[in-house]
């Protein structure tokens, strides 16, 4: 791991755990997380992407963070390419 992602990773890393300090829950593809296991999975699925999602409650605050991988493999039959 380059000097670059070592510091992603620790700011991600920094950045959920203040959330889940203030309460916010974390979900990764709809399952109750750690700041740790996210980091994890982001590291072990380089090839993957996780999209964010932002739940708010109704002051607008958020109250969840849903991280959900997506497939970025689209097939011919779903998008035709003529």
């Amino acid at each position: 791991m380059g000097d670059h992602q070592e510091q992603q990773v620790h700011s991600l890393f920094s950045e959920l755990t203040d959330y889940e300090k203030e309460g916010i829950h974390i979900l990764l593809n709809g399952l109750p997380a750690s700041p740790m296991q996210v980091v994890q999975a982001h590291i072990m699925r380089e090839d993957s992407v996780y999209m964010r999602d932002y739940v708010l409650n109704e002051k607008g605050d958020i109250k969840e963070l849903c991280f959900n991988n997506v497939d970025q493999r689209i097939s011919e039959h779903e998008y035709p390419s003529n």
